[in-house]
């Protein structure tokens, strides 16, 4: 067994506090908060289960963890409701719009300028005003 490989072997939790295993190696009945959403489901309350775990140079811990729900006990997703989606758009429609010209601009505003791109910058000849 590798060095890397055995840091993150735990599937009995003693190391840990709960099973871990090495990425891409968890068993049959587990599933991350992405995998359960693929299939229609939501963790529904449950605590984490296990995690998956391998190094990384770039996370502070020196690795990247990734926990993992039981697919047995997770719940379908809740249906969107008409509020829920109007509550949406709405929202949406607020990332739209430019607060300096107050027109939807047709895509999210960039936070790092926090105006529509022809406001931002109103000399460039490739977005005439």
């Amino acid at each position: 067994m590798s060095p890397a490989f055995g840091k993150c072997w735990d599937p009995s939790g003693a190391r840990f506090g709960i099973p871990t295993y090495p990425w891409r190696a968890a068993p049959d009945g587990y599933a991350t908060r992405r995998q359960l959403r693929a299939r229609g489901l939501r963790p529904g309350g449950q605590d984490v289960a296990a995690q998956v775990m391998r190094r990384s140079r770039h996370s502070p811990g020196g690795a990247t963890v990734a926990h993992l729900y039981r697919v047995d006990l997770a719940r379908p997703v809740r249906p969107m409701t008409s509020r829920k989606w109007g509550a949406l758009a709405l929202a949406m429609l607020a990332r739209r719009t430019c607060p300096v010209c107050r027109t939807d601009a047709g895509y999210c505003i960039p936070r790092s300028l926090g105006m529509c791109i022809p406001c931002a910058y109103p000399d460039d000849e490739r977005h005439p005003a």
